[in-house]
């Protein structure tokens, strides 16, 4: 129980510190565009309210989780055949370094001419930036398959899509989350960013008309909404990231947990 509340404590204390400092930092404040913290809180259940967060907050998460999704697959499929086959890799390098290098929110007005102004190209634009930190993550965790393991599997007799799902993705799923959870905050700043460009819902479209009105504290508000979903996000990743990867948690920890690796600790 103890152990539990200084884990809360640990938690949920720099958080309070930082409302803390920004309520005090802010309680005089006369700037109309640095609002006090109280006023943002007075007017956030006055402006998010269940229809506007029907009207604008889902359609956002819906895109997010499209362009999330599509992203994930995309990068683990051509991920794992860049990583399997040295040949492969060696003529996409050079293509891939280039491409990742051009920043997602520069291709939006390009996405544009080809997706319309749609959910289709706000999904697209989510995707194009996701999949990269899950393709990289994919094929550096594919090529680090170790050896032995490779081929035990392979004098068993296990080889194409039964080695593919027992061998490869289990051994390169930790570095695959580690790809995913790159991809889930920038996603959350593409879903953003292409809400900006001729859009009619969602959050990002939702902030800017707050701004274009000069309704401060609104604005202030949807970017509180911002930061609470991604928070939920994160959370919920995690929560399946610890279910999937239970296997691997409990590797790294069982070293720990043995006799001889505490006597080799203690001096």
């Amino acid at each position: 129980m103890r152990r539990a509340l200084l884990g809360t404590a640990f938690v949920t204390g720099l958080p309070a510190l930082l409302v803390l400092v920004w309520w005090l930092a802010s309680d005089d404040s006369v700037n109309p565009y640095w609002p006090p913290l109280r006023t943002i809180l007075t007017t956030f259940p006055d402006v998010w309210t269940g229809d506007r967060l029907r009207a604008d907050v889902l359609p956002s998460l819906l895109r997010l989780l499209a362009g999330f999704a599509s992203a994930a697959v995309v990068g683990v499929a051509l991920g794992t055949v860049i990583g399997s086959y040295r040949r492969v890799r060696a003529v996409c390098e050079p293509v891939l370094e280039f491409l990742r290098a051009v920043p997602p929110p520069v291709l939006v007005p390009v996405v544009m001419l080809f997706a319309g102004i749609g959910d289709t190209m706000k999904i697209a634009v989510i995707a194009s930036g996701c999949v990269w930190p899950v393709l990289l993550n994919t094929v550096e965790g594919v090529r680090a398959l170790d050896s032995v393991m490779s081929e035990t599997a392979r004098s068993y007799g296990i080889t194409g899509a039964a080695r593919l799902r027992s061998v490869v993705l289990p051994a390169a799923s930790p570095q695959i989350f580690a790809g995913l959870r790159q991809a889930l905050s920038l996603g959350l700043i593409l879903m953003v960013i292409s809400e900006m460009f001729a859009a009619s819902n969602g959050i990002g479209f939702t902030i800017v008309q707050f701004q274009r009105g000069f309704a401060i504290p609104d604005m202030w508000t949807g970017i509180l909404v911002l930061g609470l979903l991604g928070f939920v996000l994160s959370v919920v990743f995690q929560l399946v990231e610890r279910r999937v990867l239970g296997w691997y948690h409990g590797v790294r920890a069982a070293p720990l947990s043995r006799p001889g690796a505490r006597r080799r600790r203690s001096p």
